[in-house]
């Protein structure tokens, strides 16, 4: 579990792609946790798990399924990406709950700058947009972000100075691609609906919702 709080970046050391899967080494730009094989780590909002460690520098095998729906298969050398260490009882939750599990990729359409800050509009495969909503919560390549607004197929998020001089998002912009994790909440939350529909039991109402421990 994590909370898409990124606490250092790292730059790719090399990508090597088997017939089907991948290993992925990253160099961490700052000393960070200790990290002991086979615990797991985030690298652009992906939860991977460490198979090798050499000083500042870790290994994570990347499957074909990660393969498949996020961006690690086309990183570059030298290129920066967010590291988080997952989170330990006791931590404080400074973001949200982050599962480290991608739910799709969208491009980046628009950025625009906004004094030292700035807005970034993103775009959502169709398939997610049901659990997106403004003042909702969302990671992109792994930073918890505020949905600002939700429009057709494209949500817009703010992004502060802290955010875009400490994590990949500073350097990216319209044609970028980033890893989606819509908010666990909203997972459960359609999962009720689903039921509803699915039963003769009563309809979905805010009642239904606090009994059920979501408003």
């Amino acid at each position: 579990m994590f909370t898409g709080i990124i606490q250092v970046q790292g730059s790719v050391v090399a990508l090597r792609r088997g017939t089907q899967d991948a290993r992925l080494t990253v160099a961490l730009a700052a000393p960070g946790p200790d990290l002991a094989i086979g615990q797991s780590i985030a690298v652009n909002g992906v939860c991977l798990t460490v198979t090798e460690r050499n000083g500042s520098s870790f290994t994570v095998d990347l499957s074909p399924e990660t393969l498949e729906r996020t961006t690690l298969g086309g990183v570059q050398p030298r290129e920066q990406v967010n590291v988080e260490f997952p989170l330990r009882l006791g931590d404080s939750v400074g973001g949200h709950f982050v599962t480290g599990h991608v739910d799709g990729v969208g491009p980046i359409l628009r950025r625009e700058a906004a004094g030292e800050s700035a807005w970034m509009w993103i775009g959502v495969p169709p398939f997610l947009i049901p659990y997106i909503a403004p003042k909702g919560s969302i990671a992109a390549d792994g930073v918890s972000l505020t949905v600002v607004e939700v429009s057709g197929h494209a949500f817009s998020v703010s992004l502060i100075p802290h955010t875009l001089a400490t994590t990949t998002l500073g350097r990216k912009g319209a044609g970028d691609r980033v890893n989606l994790e819509v908010d666990v909440l909203s997972r459960y939350v359609e999962r009720l609906f689903a039921g509803q529909r699915l039963s003769a039991g009563p309809r979905l109402t805010r009642e239904v919702l606090h009994e059920q421990g979501f408003a």
